[in-house]
């Protein structure tokens, strides 16, 4: 589609922010500008299928990932409306086959992200199953339907979970007796004019017009990153930049729903403390330049997605791509940036404290050195204290920060004022480190970087681990003098140990593992705590 009544100037920029990917026969981007009740830019820059070299337009269809977890939303606040649920009933009453862990877990917790509940993705990952293998709504259901424990109270904090998404979409199918695929062709595509969208939750499905999954090998060859989801909620809406564009328009010119609704949509979640989350229904709210901007991104295979909407100038920005390393997110800001003028408040970084010499000299070495060394928290963060020339510094992934003297017993980091540490010596063999930050706290324990375990020593973390609720098993092995995680699925990993209990390795479903001893400081276990995954229990044969 070309622009309409765009100046020739905005759109070379445009083209220009998209002109490597349309020149070197590489996967690409769909582009899409919605200002007030038309697109006014679409625009295709690269290839949509390789193999046959077919270019992107602005009506090829994409797999959009997470950008579909607001139509999921949208269809339980439609079911809401009509009075067929609340957002703060409990799931149980829905989904009787989600296991009865003594807590109340609400339907709003689900759509804040905030229900503690595992997430889908690392837990077919950890069971064996492979991001590329087929992957059926069932499935998933079968393995949330074993959970045990969850990542933390629901309420308590906000962590990510495409579960939530999954378990909402099986909502709208027990109160609406619609799989969401076909209550959303009912409720809301039809009634837009989406006629090229639908949660795909079939992958065998031929669709026409369709772009294909990309990753890259290098600068000039690229190979297919595969994609079989057979699920819908949190993922799986094909559409493209000239149907999302009425989905756009929607959010301030209303067909579908009305202004409540989607106040409801955009209604920002609350801890149970009465902390506000940026994050709504299956929505971001965020400002931008001193307007609202409700947005959400997406990552699927080789997919990324951006879509970014300004209720109150009427207008959206659109970027799909098939391609693993491309940047929607960015390339969104860059977009909007030819479009809309800054006129947020100019905003005071945050400045370093400063701090007299005083504080930043420990002439006490002796004191200090107690303290100095390595420490590893329970989520695989790991920092290193030095002192040099009486000054204390704090090394993380590379990156050095001066430290000073706060008020009583703490040390801060002039550079990041609300970062504050704690020292605590609780026996000569155990030191821990609380971290204090303006979002929350972290605990983590000394260990001895420059420590060399024998064969032997290393030889009683060997054994099979086995996870009930998962129902798989891993092995560690000692190997040349090195451990390595063996599973019958995936390719041997490395671990390395940290002090005595901690190990990680390259799995990212499950990078960081916490051994766990019994009464006698036998190992009989260790805990997945990894990314959206807390405290998963594997027991030791």
């Amino acid at each position: 589609m070309p622009a309409q009544g765009l100046p020739d100037s905005t759109t070379k920029k445009i083209d220009a922010l998209f002109k490597w990917w349309d020149s070197n026969g590489s996967p690409g981007y769909a582009v899409g500008v919605v200002r007030n009740d038309s697109l006014i830019f679409a625009k295709g820059y690269g290839v949509a299928n390789l193999e046959y070299n077919i270019p992107i337009t602005s009506e090829t269809i994409f797999h959009i990932a997470s950008v579909s977890k607001q139509f999921t939303a949208f269809s339980i606040v439609l079911l809401a409306r009509e009075g067929k649920l609340s957002l703060d009933d409990d799931i149980h009453k829905y989904l009787p086959w989600f296991p009865d862990l003594k807590v109340k877990i609400t339907v709003r917790n689900l759509l804040n992200h905030t229900s503690g509940i595992r997430d889908q993705w690392q837990l077919l990952a950890i069971a064996g199953t492979r991001l590329s293998d087929v992957i059926t709504q069932d499935q998933i259901i079968k393995i949330l339907g074993k959970q045990q424990a969850l990542n933390f109270k629901p309420g308590e904090e906000y962590n990510y979970s495409n579960s939530g998404f999954t378990m909402l979409a099986e909502i709208v199918r027990a109160v609406s007796g619609k799989s969401l695929r076909q209550f959303t062709d009912s409720a809301i595509f039809k009634p837009l004019g989406m006629n090229n969208t639908h949660f795909h939750d079939d992958y065998k499905e031929i669709v026409p017009n369709r772009s294909y999954s990309y990753g890259r090998k290098d600068k000039t060859h690229f190979e297919n990153s595969t994609l079989s989801y057979s699920v819908a909620g949190a993922t799986s809406l094909f559409t493209n930049v000239d149907d999302m564009s009425k989905w756009v328009m929607n959010f301030y010119n209303h067909k579908v729903g009305d202004k409540q609704d989607i106040e409801q949509l955009t209604q920002k979640g609350k801890l149970n403390n009465g902390k506000g989350i940026n994050y709504a229904l299956g929505i971001s709210v965020d400002d931008y330049k001193g307007y609202k901007m409700y947005s959400h991104n997406g990552s699927d295979a080789g997919y990324r997605t951006s879509v970014n909407v300004f209720p109150d100038l009427k207008m959206g920005f659109i970027v799909f791509s098939n391609l693993g390393d491309t940047d929607p997110s960015g390339k969104a800001a860059q977009l909007s940036d030819l479009f809309i003028k800054d006129l947020s408040p100019k905003k005071t970084t945050s400045k370093s404290v400063v701090v007299d010499s005083t504080r930043a000299t420990f002439n006490d070495t002796l004191a200090i050195k107690k303290f100095l060394g390595n420490y590893i928290a329970d989520d695989g963060i790991r920092f290193g204290f030095q002192l040099k020339s009486k000054k204390l510094y704090l090394e993380q992934n590379g990156h050095i920060n001066l430290l000073a003297r706060g008020t009583k017993d703490t040390i801060i980091m002039p550079k990041f004022p609300d970062v504050r540490f704690v020292f605590k010596v609780k026996s000569p063999k155990e030191t821990i480190l609380d971290e204090y930050w303006s979002e929350g706290h972290r605990q983590l324990v000394k260990y001895d970087a420059g420590a060399k375990k024998t064969d032997k020593q290393l030889l009683a973390y060997t054994g099979n681990y086995y996870c009930p609720e998962l129902d798989c098993s891993y092995r560690i092995v000692l190997k040349d003098h090195h451990l390595l995680l063996t599973n019958s699925k995936y390719n041997d990993t490395p671990l390395t140990l940290y002090g005595d209990n901690h190990l990680t390795d390259d799995f990212w479903w499950m990078d960081n593992l916490i051994i766990l001893r019994n009464s006698k400081s036998q190992i009989s276990g260790f805990e997945v705590n990894s990314g959206r995954i807390k405290h998963l229990l594997f027991n030791r044969d």
